[in-house]
């Protein structure tokens, strides 16, 4: 799934190609809901922006499109005439202007909503402090993270949870652990207030490295990564082989190395799934 430095990306090529411009065309297909973007035809285009991992797209007529991508989705940008990398049966939503062609293939939710709707909307009414915004709130995140309900939770899984903090998904989750030396299967209730907010900050400076803006890290590229996707293979640090195990409601695979990130003595989390492999996830 495209995490929120993949669509900052995205909204940074969707900016560039619409924003200023009147959209000529806008077409969309199913399956799911087709929203009626030819109301969009002869609105100028105010901007694209990415709010966690949805993409934004505002115009001047006061409406608005939000996209989400889900596992499979995703935004291109071609000049008029380009061919396509993917067959027009994919597309979800197409946007023509003089100079440009915008097509989302295969995501799953495209919507059309008023602007003035958009802070209301429970999809984004609901995110917490979006990693990557100029203004981030980590004092917010932390006291999300706070929240009585989310006490029992995985830290492996508060970290991907968008209403503490959006733009966090599997990569991320996976890299904010081994950099902060965290056991995945830690409760939220069993860390301070101090490790915390190192996850909060290592996060969203992994995050702004990725897209390329100045961070706390000094990295100049998207970050190496030092076990997502490298399970059975030695650890980057300390040479131990690296551990995998399902995690989540989801149940994808969390990828940890048993020596770096060991539970702290005096846990009381839960021990990893019995599954537990050196196998690749």
């Amino acid at each position: 799934m495209p995490e929120g430095d993949a669509l900052y990306r995205f909204a940074g090529r969707v900016h560039s190609a619409l924003a200023g411009k009147v959209i000529r065309t806008a077409r969309s297909h199913g399956p799911g809901p087709v929203p009626q973007v030819e109301r969009l035809v002869g609105a100028t285009c105010l901007g694209a922006r990415s709010l966690g991992k949805n993409l934004v797209i505002e115009f001047d007529n006061g409406l608005s499109l939000r996209g989400h991508l889900r596992m499979y989705g995703t935004w291109h940008v071609y000049r008029p005439g380009q061919p396509w990398s993917r067959p027009e049966r994919e597309a979800r939503l197409v946007l023509e202007v003089d100079d440009a062609v915008v097509v989302n293939f295969s995501a799953p939710v495209i919507e059309l909503l008023e602007t003035r709707a958009l802070p209301a909307h429970r999809p984004l009414a609901g995110l917490g402090p979006d990693l990557l915004a100029e203004e981030f709130d980590a004092a917010e995140a932390l006291t999300r993270f706070r929240d009585p309900l989310r006490a029992d939770l995985t830290i492996g899984d508060a970290l991907m949870d968008q209403r503490v903090m959006a733009g966090v998904g599997n990569i991320w989750k996976h890299e904010t652990l081994f950099r902060c030396r965290q056991y995945p299967w830690a409760r939220v209730r069993d860390l301070s207030d101090e490790q915390l907010l190192q996850l909060i900050e290592t996060a969203r400076n992994l995050l702004l490295a990725s897209v390329g803006r100045p961070n706390a890290l000094g990295l100049q590229r998207r970050p190496e990564m030092y076990v997502y996707m490298r399970a059975g293979q030695p650890c980057r640090r300390c040479g131990t082989r690296l551990r995998s195990a399902r995690q989540g409601v989801d149940i994808r695979y969390t990828t940890w190395c048993p020596t770096c990130q060991a539970p702290a003595a005096d846990s009381v989390s839960a021990a990893p799934p019995p599954d537990a492999r050196h196998r690749q996830g």
